[in-house]
């Protein structure tokens, strides 16, 4: 068994990749050697280094607690995730708890349930002795790739925020309500968007899984992982945002007001 990520490059199609060929690790519960401890990590640093991971999932056998794990670290790093389903020429057809033959779509609920935090990212079946789905696997990475390499304009943003919030908003018992002074993309690989608001509290981890998946609905990272920066408006932290002809137009204001400026950043 592979003790240690090897590096494979291959050409495919005519374009360039380096697969990751990662330790294989025991799916048991708990790791009584070392060795296999050692493996572990070194998978978690080979998930650090990826551009896409792909998570294989072996469908003769349960989702394992390993394959929980690996799945919390991929979501930990905010890394494009393709679920491949191997062994898929063995196991579909085969009859469920009820009898009936299990179909892609019944699997598909299956993982959604065992792996929590992955219902956006994409799923290949396929079966290696037929070479059915490797294609496709390749092809679904190169979008993934690109999806997570794609920026939003700050305008284009600042009207999927407030199309969003003015369907539903974060509010508190009070009635008190969410104001939110600035939205931009900061950063790719993964997609990094930054919120300044007056009440960060107020945004649940119920009300922030409801906001990834408008923004995935309305933005180019549909599959992607997300990350979602909410920080308080403090006047340090506006100025670091702002820049060139924002941070330009302040200055000929003088004494303007922060939220006039705030106002034009939103609009």
């Amino acid at each position: 068994t592979t003790r240690d990520a090897i590096d494979v490059r291959f050409e495919m199609d005519g374009r360039s990749l380096v697969a990751i060929d990662t330790a294989g690790v025991r799916k048991r519960t708990k790791f009584h050697e070392p060795v296999e401890h050692w493996a572990l990590e070194r998978m978690k640093q080979s998930i650090a280094r990826a551009d896409v991971v792909l998570l294989t999932i072996d469908a003769t056998e349960n989702v394992s607690g390993l394959d929980k794990r690996l799945g919390a670290a991929i979501l930990e790093q905010c890394k494009p995730v393709i679920l491949v389903v191997t062994k898929w020429d063995l196991a579909e057809g085969r009859k469920n708890r009820k009898g009936k033959p299990v179909t892609p779509k019944d699997y598909l609920e299956y993982l959604q349930k065992e792996l929590v935090g992955m219902s956006s990212a994409p799923i290949v079946f396929s079966a290696a002795v037929d070479r059915v789905g490797l294609g496709e696997v390749v092809e679904v990475a190169f979008d993934l790739f690109e999806q997570a390499r794609s920026r939003v304009p700050t305008g284009r943003l600042n009207d999927v925020m407030r199309d969003i919030l003015s369907q539903r908003g974060p509010t508190s018992k009070l009635g008190t309500k969410v104001k939110i002074f600035y939205v931009a993309q900061v950063a790719v690989q993964p997609p990094t968007i930054v919120l300044v608001v007056n009440h960060p509290k107020l945004f649940t981890p119920e009300y922030e899984r409801y906001l990834l998946n408008r923004l995935r609905e309305r933005t180019p990272f549909s599959e992607v992982p997300i990350r979602l920066i909410i920080r308080e408006r403090r006047r340090a932290d506006l100025d670091d945002l702002l820049s060139g002809e924002h941070r330009a137009r302040r200055e000929r204001a003088g004494a303007g007001s922060i939220e006039g400026v705030d106002d034009e950043l939103v609009r």
